[in-house]
């Protein structure tokens, strides 16, 4: 015979049901490829899965897999240094938009010399990393820094060995100062090196080159920061010696304007400018006009919370905000590409 149920026990199912409605609100977004990206994405998920419940699971595996992943529709964004082309995305079904300014830099491990101290030039790196220029004492790098005591010893050049935006940012601009490395290696996320070992994602650069007396190897500025390591200063397009900095990074940003290209498509490298740092880059997400509106919504609600309450964290670690009319560019963007 059926007996009433206590009001303890109603309270009891009540109370489940309404924590399974709360877990039920709270989403999940999967996320992955950019390392250069990754302590930006790692700062912006924290607060926001506390301040909303959403968990943002971000894969730091490189531009090239982020592609990938996003192109197979295995996670809800991909993130990527290197942009597509409007046509690829038109192929694809995609699109893009940037999250934040940035920057990379040439980083060594040699003992004496402090951060900084070290001066280089786009034609000089390219040279090492064609395997032209295989000692410290090299006259091209003594040429470049005469109050240095540079060592008789090998450089080790060390290389992404993953699909790397961070790789693309960095051969696009030795391709600009370069015409050698132009044509014999050329821009891409995967190159044929023509020397050094390859190391995965920006952490397994800096790891290498940490470890490798000696070696030299390029990673994004907040990985510098991060692992305080001993970076160069860089000429310019304008002939100045500049320091990494956000202010240099967007510098550089400056002198393009994201509103005005198709599909948000610019690169940011070898800008003209006395401030302007030279391997300055920038990070897109990706994301399919066909996935599931609500999938969608989600990526671009903790995005567009990172664009309006996540800027002083960005700044912390020198990644710089877009201006406030690239991110209603954005937000047009959605509408007309997701209706959202």
């Amino acid at each position: 015979m059926f007996k009433p149920t206590s009001i303890k026990s109603r309270l009891a199912v009540f109370a489940a049901c309404a924590a399974f409605g709360v877990a039920a609100q709270a989403a999940n977004i999967t996320g992955a490829g950019s390392t250069w990206v990754y302590p930006l994405v790692a700062k912006w998920s924290a607060t926001y899965a506390k301040q909303t419940g959403t968990q943002v699971n971000y894969q730091s595996i490189g531009s090239g897999g982020g592609i990938a992943q996003i192109k197979a529709g295995t996670v809800a964004f991909g993130a990527s240094d290197k942009p597509l082309t409007p046509e690829e995305l038109a192929k694809d079904g995609l699109i893009q938009f940037p999250t934040a300014i940035a920057g990379e830099d040439l980083v060594y491990n040699l003992k004496g010399i402090k951060p900084g101290e070290m001066i280089l030039s786009g034609p000089l790196v390219a040279d090492i990393y064609l395997g032209k220029v295989t000692k410290w004492n090299d006259p091209a790098i003594a040429k470049l820094n005469p109050g240095l005591k540079l060592p008789a010893m090998h450089i080790t050049v060390v290389h992404r060995s993953d699909g790397s935006g961070t790789t693309f940012t960095f051969a696009n601009y030795l391709s600009k100062v370069s015409p050698e490395w132009k044509s014999k290696v050329g821009a891409d996320t995967s190159l044929s090196w023509p020397t050094g070992v390859g190391g995965k994602g920006n952490e397994g650069v800096s790891s290498y080159v940490q470890r490798i007396p000696g070696s030299i190897g390029y990673v994004e500025y907040a990985y510098i920061l991060e692992n305080h390591m001993s970076y160069a200063r860089m000429i310019n397009s304008a002939g100045k010696v500049v320091s990494p900095s956000l202010k240099g990074f967007q510098a550089a940003a400056a002198n393009v304007d994201f509103t005005k290209a198709s599909d948000f498509y610019v690169i940011l490298t070898d800008q003209p400018g006395a401030e302007s740092w030279p391997i300055s880059g920038c990070t897109w997400q990706i994301l399919r006009k066909n996935a599931p509106k609500a999938t969608n919504e989600e990526v671009t609600k903790f995005f567009m919370w990172g664009f309006e309450h996540g800027q002083d964290m960005a700044r912390s670690i020198a990644f710089g905000p877009l201006p406030p009319s690239t991110i209603a560019a954005i937000k047009t963007y959605w509408k007309t590409n997701l209706g959202i």
